[in-house]
């Protein structure tokens, strides 16, 4: 089944959209405080369709997913009590006690991480702020983190050209599907 084909063209298409990089940066800030869906699945698009635009989208990709994550250090810091439920019924409550799991082992190398790691970014921010971490530490980690990530998907991106974006376009559907099936699986292990 092609469902991804004619998703990955309209999300190009998107991608050209002269309002596009306010749709990223948008997204980049949300993604770091409440919103599930990481910018990469705009960032990645947006650098094939603008390649000479590729490190300046990563940069505002990187600086409005730290102004983000500082929204969600003081929603974690003053406001935890109201998150926590929504934590609960989402289901990321497990995956915020690894969070402060890791911020009591390795601080400051916990926010770093947490750029690449597969526990959304939201719940390393929120957890920060709960447990007070220096600030200063927390935003300098989140900007090397976040911009290592960001920068990485640009650069593939870039250097990759026409040559990625053919490929994805042969392969997306694939791609889509065992995307889908590793979610699928990972609710399954979760939930067990």
């Amino acid at each position: 089944m092609k469902w991804f084909s004619p998703i990955y063209e309209r999300v190009l298409t998107w991608s050209r959209h002269r309002h596009a990089p306010r749709y990223l940066a948008a997204l980049s800030f949300s993604e770091s405080s409440f919103f599930p869906i990481p910018p990469d699945v705009m960032l990645a698009p947006m650098v094939l369709a603008n390649p000479h635009k590729a490190w300046n989208l990563a940069l505002l990709t990187t600086v409005t997913s730290v102004l983000g994550g500082v929204l969600g250090y003081l929603i974690g810091m003053f406001s935890f009590e109201l998150v926590e439920p929504i934590l609960h019924d989402a289901g990321y409550y497990p995956k915020y006690l690894q969070a402060k799991a890791w911020f009591a082992e390795w601080g400051f190398w916990a926010v770093f991480l947490a750029g690449f790691s597969p526990i959304p970014y939201k719940v390393f921010t929120i957890t920060a702020g709960v447990i007070s971490m220096a600030f200063l530490p927390f935003v300098v980690a989140s900007a090397i983190g976040r911009g290592g990530r960001f920068f990485l998907v640009a650069g593939l991106l870039f250097w990759g050209g026409k040559g990625m974006e053919e490929t994805l376009r042969r392969y997306i559907d694939i791609i889509g599907w065992v995307t889908v099936a590793l979610v699928v699986l990972l609710i399954v292990i979760i939930k067990w």
